[in-house]
């Protein structure tokens, strides 16, 4: 793994963290956002409150990565390694009871 993979990988986590320690707090300035029933300054508050925190809380910026290569695409999410560490892997036989197919 390289310098920037390794990097990208530690920035992700960092991202994961915020997301969760700034995720009540997001969602309760979301759902004060969009309620209709409030008066329009209440709304335009919690909207000016939303854009404030930072923007690496936001789970959208999250992204799944390989934690052998940093690879960011192809990732399986169930082993979180990307196509091509799962592949020479598994021919090497290092994943439990995973096997080629053959028929």
């Amino acid at each position: 793994m390289s310098v920037s993979e390794e990097n990208a990988n530690i920035r992700d986590h960092h991202r994961r963290l915020l997301a969760a320690k700034y995720e009540l707090r997001r969602n309760l300035y979301k759902a004060l956002c969009k309620d209709p029933s409030l008066p329009g300054d209440l709304r335009e508050e919690n909207r000016f409150k939303l854009s404030k925190l930072p923007r690496n809380s936001s789970f959208t910026r999250v992204r799944n990565r390989c934690i052998f290569s940093g690879r960011a695409r192809a990732v399986y999410e169930t082993f979180r390694m990307s196509r091509i560490v799962f592949r020479t892997l598994a021919s090497k036989g290092m994943l439990n009871g995973i096997k080629k197919a053959s028929w």
